[in-house]
C-alpha cells in the first residue's frame, strides 16, 4: 500500500483536518502513514472510517501496552503504567480500583461546585465586555475541578498547565522530556504529601486509601500513572470541549439562535459539538499483537495502529451531511469518548462542565460574538483545540 507522508499537507492538517480525512475516506477506511514531524523511518495504519475505527478501539488485538512488543513511552517510564497503557487484566484491575473512588455519585456531588465556579469566572470576565474564552473560561474551569477533586493545591495550578499543555501538544522532544519529568517529580512529592497528611475527602487521598476485596491496592508507581492521567485527561479535553463548542455555535449563528430559543436542546447540542469538532483527534496508539485485517488490509504484528476519532466523526455512511453542524440530529454512537473497554471514565464529568460551562455563558452573554480569528490549532495529532478563543459580549 502506498505510503502518505501526512507531513505533506503542511499546515492545512491542522486547521482543517476534516478536508484531508475526507479525501483519505474516499480512497479507502485504513492508510499507511508517516506522522507529521516523525522520523523518515517511522510508519504507522490510520484508520479513517467509521464503522472500522468503532471496530478497531474494542480489538482485544490491538493492545494498548506497547511493551508486549517492544515498545514504551516517556510517560510509562518517567511516571508509571496508567490506563490508557495496560491491557487487561491488568486495565481491568487498575480501572476497578480507580472506579472505586471515581464514582457517579462523586461526579454528581461536584454539580453545584462547577457552577459556582463558572458563576465566578464570568463574574470576574463579563465586565469588560471582551476576552479570551479559552483563557477565562474553558481553561481555568475544569483545571480548577479537576485540581480540588484530586487535591492539588492551588498554587501550583499555573506551573501544571504550562506543563500539561506540553505533554500533550509538544513544541520539542525535549521541551515534552522536561515537562514528563518535572510532572513525574511534583506528583511523587504531592502522593508522599497526602500519605503524611492524614485522611482527606479527595479523590488522590482516596486511591490512596483504596483496597479491592482481596486486599489489592495500587502501588506507588500506579498512584503517579493514575494521577498523571486523571490531571492531564481530566483537564485538556474538557478544555476543548468547551472551547470548539463555542466555537462551533458562533460560525453557525442559525443553530445559536434555536439554541437560544430553547435551551432544552443543550444536552443534544453538546454531543453534536462532540461528534463536530471534538476533543480528541487521534486515539492514543494501540499495536496489532497478531497480524490481522482490517477492511481488507492486512496489518502485521507489532505494528502501531493510529484511530483517527475525528476522521470517523465526519464519515458519511454513518452521519448524513457530516460536515454540517446540525444540534437537532441524533449523533449517538459518536467517539469522542472512545469505545469500548478504554472508554472515558472521565466522560460523566466533561458532560457536566460542558452543559453547565456553555449554557450559562449563553444566559449571561446574550449578545455573544467573535471577536477576531481563533487563535492557531494545537499542533500534533492527539488533542483538537484552539489555543485562544476571543470573544466580545
Amino acid at each position: 500500500m502506498e505510503l502518505i507522508d501526512l507531513g505533506e499537507y503542511g499546515d492545512e492538517l491542522r486547521r482543517n483536518p476534516h478536508a484531508v480525512y475526507a479525501r483519505l475516506r474516499e480512497r479507502g477506511p485504513v492508510h499507511r502513514v508517516r506522522p507529521p514531524g516523525s522520523d523518515k523511518s517511522y510508519e504507522s495504519w490510520l484508520v479513517v472510517g467509521y464503522e472500522e475505527a468503532r471496530a478497531a478501539l474494542a480489538d482485544p488485538r490491538l493492545a494498548k501496552d506497547g511493551s508486549r512488543i517492544g515498545v514504551t513511552f516517556l510517560d510509562e517510564d518517567l511516571i508509571g503504567r496508567h490506563l490508557l497503557a495496560t491491557d487487561p487484566p491488568q486495565h481491568t484491575r487498575l480501572r476497578g480500583l480507580v472506579a472505586r473512588a471515581f464514582t457517579m455519585r462523586r461526579v454528581e456531588r461536584l454539580r453545584p461546585r462547577v457552577q459556582q465556579i463558572t458563576d465566578d469566572l464570568l463574574d470576574e470576565m463579563l465586565p469588560a465586555g471582551r476576552a479570551d474564552l479559552i483563557g477565562s473560561l474553558a481553561y481555568p474551569l475544569p483545571i480548577t475541578v479537576i485540581c480540588e477533586l484530586l487535591g492539588v493545591p492551588e498554587m501550583d495550578r499555573d506551573e501544571f498547565r504550562k506543563l500539561s499543555t506540553e505533554v500533550v501538544a509538544p513544541t520539542s522532544s525535549q521541551s515534552e522530556y522536561d515537562a514528563v519529568v518535572r510532572l513525574a517529580e511534583y506528583l511523587t512529592e504531592l502522593i508522599e504529601d497526602k500519605r503524611c497528611s492524614g485522611p482527606a475527602d479527595d479523590l488522590l487521598s482516596d486511591l490512596i486509601r483504596t483496597t479491592a476485596e482481596d486486599g489489592d491496592r495500587l502501588s506507588a508507581q500506579e498512584l503517579r500513572g493514575m494521577a498523571y492521567l486523571l490531571l492531564i485527561a481530566g483537564h485538556e479535553t474538557t478544555v476543548n470541549l468547551i472551547g470548539n463548542g463555542v466555537l462551533a455555535l458562533l460560525t453557525h449563528p442559525g443553530q445559536l439562535a434555536a439554541l437560544r430559543a430553547d435551551m432544552g436542546l443543550l444536552d443534544g447540542a453538546i454531543e453534536e459539538m462532540l461528534r463536530y469538532e471534538g476533543p480528541v483527534e487521534t486515539a492514543t496508539f494501540r499495536y496489532a499483537t497478531e497480524p490481522l485485517e482490517i477492511a481488507g488490509t492486512r496489518i502485521g504484528r507489532g505494528e502501531h495502529v493510529m484511530i483517527g476519532l475525528t476522521a470517523a466523526q465526519r464519515d458519511g455512511a454513518r452521519y448524513a451531511g457530516p460536515d454540517r453542524f446540525d444540534i437537532r440530529r441524533d449523533p449517538r454512537g459518536h467517539l469522542a469518548f472512545g469505545h469500548g473497554i478504554h472508554y472515558c471514565l472521565g466522560a460523566p464529568l466533561a458532560r457536566l462542565e460542558g452543559r453547565t460551562a456553555i449554557g450559562t455563558l449563553l444566559r449571561r452573554a446574550p449578545a455573544l460574538t467573535l471577536d477576531g480569528p481563533p487563535g492557531e490549532w494545537l499542533p500534533g495529532l492527539l488533542m483538537r483545540g484552539v489555543r485562544t478563543l476571543p470573544v466580545r459580549w
